[in-house]
């Protein structure tokens, strides 16, 4: 019974080897196998990176302002008489807009009006009674201070009136009217805006870093997307103060907006031109690989593997950006004149990958592109 047992445990020992055994030559198959794979080459687009000349321009968001913007509102209050203008109608400075009722000012002007009367006949009495010496210099006195009085009363009166019709302060156009005949106004009650924007501010914060370029006078290209507007203004305010937070500078642009096309509060994208510009090497925004620990592009050229062979890879190179437009961005320093350079599928490279370029279809490389939903 022992025995038996003894060369059972034995044929299952060398049952046991014989598996290890085969699963060993398996996996070292495997990591063999493994070490020799190489992945298929990745599909991507190239293009020349070229040297140019690269303008001198600084993109920022704006916002458009009107040179002259109020809501007109009521200075008294009083009764909506009549409404003399129409919801988004363009106003001379000093037209009508709207009168309240006066009847109650009209009879205590005319009251006023009267006993200004009274008060002028009483003083040209007094006169001639103290040129004869019969009326004391004392009446006559109090009688003028009482005609001034009535002289002054008529007038608090009429300028109440004058108060009670409403007037543009200036030239511009309107907005939607907020009144309606036979309401009651409370004092300071809105009536219509009314924006001046023929001309009209765009403004705008750009880095301090670009201040010493940017000067009054600068050339300043705004785009309204979504609305079709396009508009070319100058440079006529620069802030003299620098915001703590952003380190930025307010810069004001007016532009003649003579088609009345840039409306108050439109957002735009403004190009600002800062002086002469200079040459640099240009690709497009879909090369560039954007990461916390640097930008980069990946070259393509002949790689070396590790077994000596040579393939077409991609070799990534850290570059430093300079500004964009449209489509495409400068690169300040990291990359030559002639290096071909990826344009579409860098996130899924890595340094070495090898590669297959088809340029069938390109990403856009255009400085001043206009889609068609624009």
């Amino acid at each position: 019974m022992k025995k038996r047992m003894i060369l059972m445990l034995a044929a299952a020992g060398i049952f046991i080897a014989t598996i290890a055994a085969v699963k060993t030559r398996q996996i070292q198959a495997g990591m063999k196998q493994n070490a020799s794979f190489q992945p298929p080459p990745e599909a991507v687009t190239t293009v020349v990176a070229r040297q140019e000349q690269w303008p001198a321009m600084w993109n920022a968001i704006g916002s458009v302002a009107a040179v002259h913007g109020v809501t007109i509102a009521a200075d008294l209050p009083g009764i909506v008489e009549k409404i003399e203008f129409a919801s988004g109608q363009s106003v001379g400075a000093g037209a009508v807009l709207v009168r309240l009722d006066t009847r109650q000012e009209q009879a205590q002007l005319a009251a006023a009006e009267a006993a200004r009367g009274l008060s002028d006949l009483n003083l040209k009495r007094a006169k001639d009674l103290v040129e004869q010496g019969i009326q004391a210099q004392q009446d006559l006195d109090r009688l003028a201070a009482e005609q001034k009085q009535a002289v002054a009363k008529a007038g608090e009166i009429r300028a109440t009136i004058e108060r009670k019709t409403i007037r543009a302060p200036f030239a511009g156009v309107l907005g939607i009217r907020q009144v309606n005949l036979g309401q009651y106004l409370e004092a300071g009650a809105p009536i219509v805006p009314l924006q001046s924007i023929r001309p009209v501010y765009v403004n705008f914060s750009v880095p301090q870093q670009q201040v010493a370029r940017l000067k009054v006078g600068s050339a300043i290209h705004a785009t309204a997307e979504g609305a079709g507007v396009e508009a070319d203004g100058r440079v006529t305010a620069v802030d003299s103060v620098i915001n703590e937070q952003t380190r930025n500078i307010q810069i004001q642009a007016t532009f003649d907006n003579a088609n009345a096309k840039l409306r108050p509060g439109m957002f735009v994208k403004a190009n600002i031109g800062l002086g002469a510009g200079e040459s640099a090497v240009t690709v497009p925004t879909s090369a560039i690989k954007y990461a916390p620990y640097g930008d980069a592009v990946f070259i393509v050229e002949q790689v070396k593997g590790p077994k000596g062979d040579q393939y077409l890879g991609v070799r990534q190179q850290f570059v430093k950006l300079g500004s964009s437009r449209g489509d495409q961005v400068a690169i300040v320093s990291g990359l030559k004149d002639g290096e071909q350079v990826v344009t579409s599928g860098v996130f899924k490279l890595r340094n070495g990958a090898a590669v297959k370029v088809n340029n069938q279809v390109q990403p856009g490389n255009n400085p001043a592109p206009k889609p068609e939903d624009s």
